[in-house]
């Protein structure tokens, strides 16, 4: 399958959280956006979103052309896809049903069209089994909120050209992303495996009453976490090592790393945990909504995202 023509317009199948956050990033980023879902309000909801989204995005930078008018609704999915060069697909996690609508999806979509995923459960292995054109599909995982977070994760299934991965990370790279490519599929994709690592010995460690929840949470967004917001673990450790860098830090301090990583235990997610992480949230959030956490937490990475930028040249 050879793709030649521009990408200019995106179907979105599906606007729930997902959904809606990545329609208002592609329209944030200059592209016309047909969306179709099935649900009551659909519509509305997603204008809404959209909406709330808009002066983050602005504070962000439009591309030039991005607009909310060029935003569409229709409840036919085969009109919603009819003229698509992306289809951004964003359905329940639901094996079953996967199937059927990547199969209805294929059908509907022009055959250069890219059909990708955001699931981050489902294989595509499993969702391309029925499409007739499965070489065009492939999983572009995001990490929430798609409108405001750059990592996309990229992962083929065993009948996805070659081509159609190149293709999907070398666009979602021109529309500000950051890609990542998987090169092979795995339950929770990169991302994600890496949060549930370092859940599993924040909830040791409270379990085990060394901290509790508020302090565990300092422990990482004061400590690495805030290091982690301008490089990853790996070129961390180079600066471990001092003026030997990383080569001095496998020699001399990886040892002592690996006899930690071996200490690390498994905790017994009891109901009594489950309680002390909900009560220890409810105190820490101190009255604030879930919508008011988010709004405050996407500024600061706006934020942060904008220094980096800046350090674009020499932080990767």
């Amino acid at each position: 399958m050879a793709f030649n023509k521009p990408i200019r317009r995106i179907a979105i199948v599906g606007t729930g959280v997902i959904g809606a956050s990545w329609a208002a990033y592609y329209l944030s980023r200059g592209f016309d956006v047909v969306a179709t879902d099935p649900a009551p309000n659909a519509e509305e909801n997603l204008r809404k979103y959209i909406e709330n989204a808009w002066p983050l995005l602005v504070k962000a930078g439009l591309a030039d052309g991005a607009s909310r008018d060029r935003l569409k609704f229709t409840a036919s999915m085969k009109q919603a896809l009819s003229e698509a060069d992306i289809v951004q697909e964003n359905a329940p996690e639901r094996p079953d049903f996967k199937i059927r609508l990547f199969a209805e999806m294929d059908q509907a979509a022009p055959e250069d069209a890219i059909i990708a995923s955001s699931s981050s459960g489902i294989t595509m292995d499993v969702m391309q089994s029925a499409c007739k054109h499965p070489e065009r599909c492939v999983v572009g995982h995001p990490f929430n909120p798609p409108h405001i977070v750059p990592l996309v994760e990229v992962v083929g299934g065993a009948k996805t050209s070659e081509e159609t991965i190149e293709r999907a990370i070398a666009f979602y790279a021109s529309i500000g992303k950051k890609p990542i490519r998987l090169h092979k599929a795995i339950p929770g994709h990169a991302a994600n495996r890496l949060q549930a690592a370092l859940y599993k010995e924040m909830l040791f460690l409270i379990q085990q009453g060394v901290l509790d929840v508020a302090d565990t949470d300092i422990a990482v967004s004061y400590g690495p976490g805030l290091r982690w917001g301008v490089m990853g673990q790996s070129l961390q450790w180079h600066l471990g090592g001092g003026a030997g860098g990383i080569h001095h830090f496998m020699d001399h301090l990886m040892g002592g790393l690996e006899g930690l990583m071996k200490s690390l235990e498994m905790p017994n997610v009891t109901p009594a945990l489950k309680q002390t992480i909900i009560d220890g949230v409810v105190t820490e959030s101190r009255g604030q909504s879930v919508e008011q956490l988010a709004d405050e937490e996407n500024n600061v990475m706006l934020g942060l995202l904008g220094l980096r930028a800046k350090a674009a040249k020499t932080i990767p």
